[in-house]
């Protein structure tokens, strides 16, 4: 008996197909884990100014200055959210881009829309809600090996559809939390409306978590395609010497 590969023709990946630079990967993933360490600080905030806010007799009260203070701490925990969430957004859409143009040289076919689409989907209201997951899912396909003769196809897709759950349902919940919050009048909507809040951040944490693991498995995918080629490494069958 001897060895040999596979028969089966294996198209060739086109020729200067960049590998994905670690650089943006590293900054968007550092990104994120700041965002998920500032929604920590707003839940701790949040923890405070619930428990300032207590029930005595059925009404809700709370000592003036240890409202204010709780208050305030909830105010900047909020701040840092937005100073921290722009920037990190900005470099997430580059990497996002750069990766859009890196996958579409390894399998152009597979993409319904153009390279500008990774940085316009994301400006324009209601579309951005969906169009960037359609750019997901394409860099995804694109990425990831052809099956073997023989075999169904491999892709295996939940890691896209799960950050995309998480960030649209984070960003929804986090509107509704925050129009109860700006609209509460009374301690107890106060309370109410916090509660809302820390919901929403841990949505948010672990929609962050989700782009973590969705960005790093889609440049691992990349680098292996331009490595392995177009079917992952070569099918080895015993054949009759």
């Amino acid at each position: 008996m001897s060895e040999s590969s596979d028969l089966r023709p294996r198209p060739l990946l086109p020729t200067g197909a960049p590998e994905a630079s670690r650089g943006p990967l590293i900054a968007a993933v550092t990104g994120l884990a700041l965002v998920a360490l500032c929604d920590v600080f707003s839940l701790f905030a949040g923890f405070r100014l619930r428990s300032v806010i207590g029930a005595d007799g059925g009404f809700v009260a709370a000592p003036q200055q240890d409202l204010d203070a709780a208050a305030s701490l909830y105010d900047t925990a909020g701040r840092v959210q937005v100073f921290v969430y722009l920037p990190v957004a900005i470099v997430f859409v580059v990497w996002f881009f750069r990766m859009r143009r890196n996958t579409g040289l390894l399998a152009p076919d597979r993409f319904r829309n153009g390279p500008g689409w990774a940085i316009g989907a994301w400006l324009i209201p209601l579309v951005n809600l969906w169009m960037p997951y359609r750019v997901a899912f394409d860099m995804w396909g694109a990425a990831t090996p052809l099956p073997a003769e023989g075999e169904r196809h491999r892709a295996r897709t939940w890691p896209v559809n799960l950050w995309w759950a998480l960030f649209v349902f984070s960003v929804l919940f986090n509107r509704y939390a925050g129009q109860k919050y700006n609209n509460a009048e009374t301690l107890s909507e106060v309370r109410d409306a916090v509660v809302r809040y820390m919901a929403a951040d841990v949505v948010h944490i672990a929609a962050a978590a989700a782009a973590i693991h969705f960005a790093v498995r889609l440049t691992a995918m990349q680098r292996r395609k331009l490595v392995e080629g177009s079917y992952g490494p070569a099918v080895v069958k015993a054949t009759p010497a």
